[in-house]
């Protein structure tokens, strides 16, 4: 299968998920999971990385960001992923891959459905029952305080969200999280398995500007409301291992399509 060209959408919102390498707890330790971060926080500033939630894993993260220029999420992923894959490796003298040959991103509509995603991600350890709240985590955006080292953009999380000022959006998004909490968290995979969640309206425009990597899927509804563009699963050949596994294809790319960024 021929690599994927990222769709690069001007102030589009994606959500990024990437997985360790069949899905093995690489980033199982504290120390591992610090330098995810460090390099996320790192992008950020190479390449004004837009970062409005994040949370980091055992063996996978998340991402949620602000597409503003071109190829600036590809070379934010390829940097973070191989550096972290590079340390880890030459750590533990071991070879191989450490990550999913792609990564996944699912564009999200700015209105509730963005805020349902955000919170979404903030609970990603809570439903894997690791904690009983995200703020028992240190690896998410929902614990980051506001200093100098913060990762997340605030001004583009206040803007996507449509709030005045980060105290009044910090006091509701302890609100959401709760009656998340309140409610159950089943596991939505429409947030990280889609090519776009959002109105109708969004899912047509999303397909129109992704043009013919868009066509021929599906428009589905769900319980609560939101639509979201399904895309089948399908065989693939991953670079690293040789062997097949399974992938939505239609917004899934490979991180290593640009040169590591040298150190400095």
């Amino acid at each position: 299968m021929a690599r994927a060209n990222r769709h690069y959408i001007p102030g589009q919102v994606w959500h990024i998920t990437h997985r360790c390498h069949k899905k093995e707890f690489l980033l199982k330790f504290a120390r591992d999971r610090r330098r995810w971060l460090h390099w996320l926080f790192e992008a950020k500033k190479r390449f004004g990385l837009q970062i409005l939630n994040y949370a980091v894993t055992s063996n996978h993260v998340h991402l949620l960001v602000v597409d503003t220029k071109p190829e600036v999420v590809a070379k934010s992923i390829q940097l973070i992923a191989g550096r972290t894959a590079q340390e880890f490796n030459q750590r533990k003298n071991r070879k191989g891959a450490f990550w999913e040959d792609r990564y996944h991103a699912t564009a999200i509509e700015r209105n509730e459905h963005l805020v349902r995603c955000l919170v979404y991600i903030d609970l990603n350890m809570v439903r894997a029952g690791v904690v009983t709240h995200p703020a028992e985590w240190e690896m998410n955006g929902y614990n980051e305080t506001p200093d100098r080292y913060a990762i997340i953009d605030r001004h583009s999380l206040l803007e996507a969200c449509g709030f005045p000022d980060y105290g009044s959006f910090a006091e509701q998004h302890r609100k959401w999280v709760e009656d998340a909490l309140k409610k159950g968290m089943n596991r939505e995979g429409h947030w990280t398995e889609s090519i776009a969640v959002g109105s109708s309206a969004f899912i047509t425009d999303t397909q129109r500007k992704m043009g013919c990597s868009a066509k021929g899927r599906k428009l589905e509804e769900q319980v609560d409301g939101a639509s979201f563009l399904r895309e089948d699963a399908e065989p693939y050949h991953a670079h690293f291992t040789g062997k097949s596994e399974v992938l939505s294809p239609g917004n899934a790319f490979f991180w290593d399509d640009y040169d590591v960024v040298p150190v400095g």
